[in-house]
């Protein structure tokens, strides 16, 4: 699987301008590593959250996004930024396919693993997609927390990138570990 001419084109400059618009602070970027699958997961804020990880990194990451977002004209131009549709109301294994198959060609796959933007700045439950792909493909997982507003200029937006993470075959367990892990940091 090649990354999309658009993606290649369009992420240096969506990710200059959200650094200069919203000036993140960004630690621990060197864990990610040059090359090799990674599966990115961590607390989901706000709808520019993985506008904040891609300019985060140079290398490519695709996505878990919800298949609303698929819709008309935007669904093209989303399908060829490498994101991968998911269907939030059943069990979709086409999506976990879809991003195993890029783990597997050892992309970077982002994923939030509630779901869904937490309104109310506690972690929502976990689903277990994020620990299945990589138990599944052998690949680590990189936590990440998102802490701060999207302010115009305010320098207080944060991604921190934590230690990589392995998965066991008790998918429940770490999962629960998984989240665990980025409760602890989001709280402190």
């Amino acid at each position: 699987m090649k990354n999309s001419r658009l993606y290649i084109i369009v992420r240096p400059i969506v990710s200059f301008l959200f650094r200069l618009v919203f000036q993140p602070k960004i630690i621990g970027k060197e864990k990610i590593p040059k090359e090799g699958r990674i599966v990115l997961a961590g607390n989901h804020t706000h709808n520019l959250d993985c506008i904040l990880l891609l300019s985060s990194t140079k290398r490519p990451i695709h996505f878990l996004a919800k298949v609303e977002l698929f819709r008309g004209i935007k669904g093209v131009i989303f399908k060829h930024l490498g994101l991968i549709p998911v269907d939030r109301s059943v069990k979709n294994p086409e999506a976990l396919h879809a991003a195993m198959d890029y783990l597997n060609d050892d992309h970077l796959i982002g994923i939030f693993p509630e779901g869904t933007i937490s309104h109310t700045n506690e972690l929502l439950p976990f689903k277990i997609g994020a620990v299945k792909m990589a138990y599944e493909t052998n690949t680590p997982i990189i936590p990440f927390i998102i802490k701060g507003k999207y302010k115009l200029f305010s320098k207080n937006l944060q991604v921190e990138f934590l230690d990589p993470i392995y998965i066991s075959e008790d998918l429940d367990k770490e999962n629960n570990k998984l989240r665990d892990i980025i409760k602890e940091k989001t709280e402190g």
